[in-house]
């Protein structure tokens, strides 16, 4: 099968997004499919073709506001003849704005089908627009909402969403009538199994953060914004640090909030117990998650949550606020804990922090539990999904080809 798959979150770009789309590109091409990617660039003006034609880069501009977000043009005509010549058998939408506008044009234009995946609860980043201002806020929201209706129910041949929480806002929220595949994501689980690091890199690298041999590390891997809420975690980390001085809460990644939380951080006399890497590579982040004890997050606007995948797949317990979106991948007692406040979430890491048995139990079930969310699970249920599409597509094309045919005969026979 000869996939296109159009995004806006592409390598160098490092977020859930990219991820799971580099990881869904190797897995269908390890099974003998041929992939191509139609993103976004780092020029105004120029289309560029990488890896021998299956990467496809179209003039871009950064948008004001959105961090690290690019936008190209909703036809950019030179990418059409570039496209056809792909001879796609699948178009797969993972963005609903300009790329996933154009993928629809093309859809259309060349006669397509199109499976659209919805990876980001867009209500949840309007402020970035908005700035937070009341009235502003629940327009964007309104718009948003549109988009993801028209994008899901109207354009897209077959809709996949990773989690139940995003099925219930689109069939019970937003009334959408299509058919919605629950697909939960995959990773390259084995990029992140502790027995593929070099003992002496990874303590070399502690070393570099500042992170002793006695203490005990909460991870979290994120992009640092408003809707993440790190926040939460460094505050409640006060709380901890009371108890066990040695515990460590190491922030990974890079955003809009850094420089306001290491402020944050510094008020409150944290700066020794709480350490930001800042931006790193895309090929470096398993790495990062061979430095913590206890993976946290307190994000719920996550649509899966493939950071706290990645930290099962490197063995880690995981703490996480209790949001439908964490519900396949943390399961209470079995590979950690699901907390509702701020006295439950230091109830749980300080219950695993004093229990090395408990520890060690939840260390192995994480690992195990990896293993529903490899990339090769991923991509079989995908490629599923495409196959619907193409039937179902040609099923409707046929109906269409007919009811045209009948009302041509119609019109013949009343001439």
């Amino acid at each position: 099968m000869r996939v296109g798959i159009f995004t806006e979150s592409y390598p160098p770009l490092v977020n859930g997004v990219a991820t799971s789309i580099v990881m869904l590109q190797r897995a269908l091409e390890k099974e003998g499919h041929e992939v191509f990617i139609i993103t976004v660039g780092n020029d105004k003006l120029k289309y560029t073709l990488e890896e021998d034609g299956k990467i496809l880069r179209l003039p871009s501009v950064n948008i004001a506001h959105l961090y690290d977000y690019k936008a190209t043009s909703v036809y950019p005509i030179k990418a059409i003849n570039i496209i056809k010549k792909m001879n796609l058998d699948i178009i797969h939408t993972n963005v609903e704005f300009t790329i996933g506008m154009f993928a629809r044009v093309v859809s259309v234009q060349l006669g397509i089908p199109l499976v659209h995946t919805y990876h980001t609860m867009w209500e949840d980043y309007t402020h970035y627009i908005t700035k937070n201002i009341k009235v502003l806020d629940m327009v964007t929201k309104g718009a948003v909402k549109y988009l993801s209706i028209f994008f899901g129910d109207k354009t897209a041949t077959e809709l996949i969403v990773p989690t139940k929480k995003i099925y219930d806002l689109f069939k019970e929220k937003y009334n959408v009538s299509k058919n919605i595949h629950i697909v939960p994501t995959g990773i390259e689980t084995n990029r992140f199994y502790k027995e593929n690091f070099n003992l002496k890199e990874i303590n070399n690298l502690k070393k570099y953060l500042g992170i002793k041999r006695k203490d005990f590390v909460l991870l979290t891997v994120s992009r640092i914004a408003q809707e993440k809420s790190i926040d939460d975690l460094i505050i409640n980390h006060r709380d901890l640090v009371k108890k066990y001085p040695n515990m460590k809460l190491l922030i990974v990644g890079d955003g809009p909030d850094l420089e306001d939380l290491k402020k944050l951080t510094k008020d409150i006399n944290l700066s020794d117990n709480v350490i930001f890497t800042g931006k790193i590579s895309h090929k470096d982040v398993p790495k990062y998650y061979q430095l913590g004890d206890i993976f946290v997050t307190a994000s719920i606007t996550e649509t899966q949550g493939l950071t706290v995948v990645e930290a099962a797949s490197a063995s880690l317990p995981v703490v996480a606020i209790n949001d439908d979106s964490f519900k396949n991948s943390v399961i209470d007692d079995l590979n950690g804990y699901l907390y509702n406040d701020d006295k439950e979430y230091i109830k749980y890491i300080s219950k695993i922090y004093e229990d090395k048995s408990l520890y060690n139990r939840l260390s192995k079930q994480s690992r195990i539990l990896s293993n529903d969310f490899t990339s090769e699970v991923f991509a079989k249920r995908v490629l599923k999904v495409y196959e619907t599409a193409i039937e179902n597509y040609n099923k409707e094309n046929k109906k269409i080809s007919t009811r045209f045919k009948r009302f041509m005969d119609k019109r013949k026979y009343k001439v």
